[in-house]
């Protein structure tokens, strides 16, 4: 139990109070206890009974449940509103844009208790004939359910990254005198990963794939394996599983072919040769033996996606990579000025630990007042503290910064003479996601052209296995980026990854830069700039189109020679 899971846990508890029409003055005791408990400072489990007890809303009842949240994961209340609440119901309150009146409705009038019979409603058109939805909130209703079930059985690399590389481990130290290695998407470091693979090289397969039947991590459906396969499910993960077989003396053809893309494999090497005919034909010893007898620059593993590596390759132009270690400082983070989890010196104090040379603050613009976005007096009380720290902390530097929501409009929350007191704006979109194409790309443009942004932040808005991004035309995105002298974000954050790699490459030949940040709401999410990093490097990034490799005098100048350039006064 930690600090976000009481909260999540003290939401679902207001959602089924709503969902079996609890009484109403309960609802907004718990709703406004939560509200406080969001916009505090303070961890939830550091904290005393009393000092939870003096926090505005706090009322014995919610404290009890805190408690009992700290010693047993649950309490009463949220217990008895689970136990009359049918498991699907639960799963159906998941779905984006129904809220608990919805999910009621759709329960009483159509007996809905589960995803499935929500979507045969929605299918056969029952749902837009009630009151209160109508056909667009049926359509929206579909696309979230197919975009749910599309994405079931997927883990992000992130989540999955620490398990399969113990299982990695075990599996090597079972079969020792076998050769082993990860493969697939996995291998790439896809920020998605459908299914686990891995490729052992033994002499006697029939041996070890009778050993690995009975190993508990794996549930083996024989029905789909085969004499040089296994496949199944990982038990306690819902992820598919294959483990392929090979002769050690064919381990690197197969290694290499099962590590790389359909569409990598595809790509030629000349007029008559793919990757795949020269893997077939041509022995090797390793793949640097491959690469060099074909004439081919080494192409890193994550980069071998079909996205134009091999071309580089042949001429020699796939860039020195972007390394973690490249990166100088960290932007874009949260505090509990907005809805971090640390205070501001605790964020500078790790970040400072961890051998950064600066960090960059963008809490919540005050449009965000769900995050608690900070009104003028609140930037001005941030700033002042800054002041303090970056003489206490010299030579380490914390550079004032904003994420600045960009309005239905594309204009920036602020007037002028708040944003030109920043050292850097991050411009990024966080309501009104439902745009088409042609919207949500006029709404980045004028945001872009506004001479105060200095970051696009995460420029789709997508949250990955959750929603998919506002749909925008990349390449015109990027072209203004370049025009504007507009950096763009990749968000670092696992769920996130956006700026997609695949647009990594076009935003290089364009000029434009990119900056790896982890929009950090705690001092355990710099962590995050590792995912980032991966992602850059599947894109081809370098170190020298990277904002954040800058040395902390570098980015000082390039912040300060960039507002005198673009701010015309």
């Amino acid at each position: 139990m930690d600090h976000k899971t009481i909260l999540k846990k003290l939401k679902l508890c207001i959602q089924l109070m709503e969902l079996h029409d609890e009484n109403t003055f309960k609802i907004r005791s718990y709703q406004s206890a939560l509200n406080s408990l969001e916009r505090g400072d303070a961890d939830i489990m550091e904290l005393s009974d009393e000092e939870l007890g003096k926090i505005p809303g706090v009322g014995k009842s919610i404290l009890e449940a805190i408690q009992s949240l700290k010693s047993t994961e649950s309490f009463p209340l949220l217990g008895d509103l689970i136990d009359k609440t049918p498991q699907g119901i639960l799963e159906v309150l998941q779905i984006k844009g129904l809220g608990p009146k919805k999910v009621k409705t759709l329960w009483e009038e159509l007996g809905i208790t589960s995803t499935h019979e929500l979507m045969e409603a929605c299918q056969s058109g029952k749902v837009a004939k009630i009151k209160g939805f109508g056909e667009k909130t049926q359509e929206t209703i579909i696309q979230n359910l197919e975009f749910k079930a599309s994405n079931a059985g997927k883990w992000l690399y992130a989540d999955i990254e620490e398990y399969i590389n113990e299982l990695t481990e075990k599996l090597k130290d079972e079969f020792s005198h076998s050769l082993i290695a990860p493969v697939g998407e996995f291998a790439r470091k896809m920020e998605i990963i459908s299914q686990a693979e891995w490729l052992i090289a033994t002499k006697d397969i029939p041996k070890i794939q009778h050993k690995l039947a009975k190993l508990k991590d794996f549930e083996v459906d024989k029905s789909l394996s085969g004499p040089f396969t296994l496949r199944g499910k990982i038990k306690d993960w819902d992820l598919q599983f294959t483990i392929y077989f090979t002769s050690p003396e064919e381990f690197p053809i197969k290694s290499y072919a099962l590590s790389a893309s359909p569409q990598h494999l595809q790509s030629q090497i000349d007029s008559k040769t793919t990757i795949a005919d020269a893997l077939r034909v041509n022995g090797f010893k390793d793949e640097k033996e491959f690469f060099s007898k074909h004439h081919l620059q080494f192409i890193p593993v994550e980069m071998r996606e079909g996205f134009g590596e091999v071309e580089l390759a042949k001429e020699h132009k796939i860039p020195t990579l972007l390394e973690e270690s490249d990166l100088k400082g960290i932007l874009h983070n949260h505090s509990t000025y907005s809805d971090g989890k640390n205070s501001l010196r605790q964020m500078a104090e790790q970040c400072k630990e961890m051998g950064y040379e600066y960090l960059g603050i963008s809490d919540h613009s005050r449009t965000a007042s769900y995050a608690g976005g900070l009104e003028t007096e609140r930037v001005i009380k941030q700033q002042e503290e800054i002041d303090q720290l970056n003489q206490e902390l010299a030579p380490f530097k914390i550079f004032k910064g904003i994420e600045s929501d960009i309005l239905g409009d594309g204009s920036l929350d602020y007037p002028e003479d708040i944003l030109q007191t920043f050292d850097f704006v991050v411009s990024s979109v966080h309501s009104i996601l439902n745009m088409d194409i042609k919207r949500a790309t006029r709404r980045l443009l004028t945001a872009i052209e506004n001479p105060y942004t200095t970051i696009l932040g995460h420029p789709t808005g997508r949250l990955l296995l959750r929603r998919e991004g506002y749909p925008i035309d990349h390449k015109t995105i990027i072209d203004a980026c370049a025009k504007h002298q507009v950096v763009i974000e990749i968000n670092a954050n696992p769920w996130r990854l956006d700026l997609d790699w695949r647009w990594v490459r076009y935003a290089m030949d364009q000029g434009v830069m990119l900056s790896i940040n982890p929009d950090a709401h705690e001092v355990a999410g710099y962590g995050d700039m590792k995912y980032g990093v991966l992602v850059g490097r599947k894109g081809g990034l370098t170190k020298e189109m990277t904002l954040n490799a800058l040395s902390c005098e570098e980015i000082e100048k390039y912040f300060s020679d960039r507002k005198k350039k673009m701010i015309k006064k």
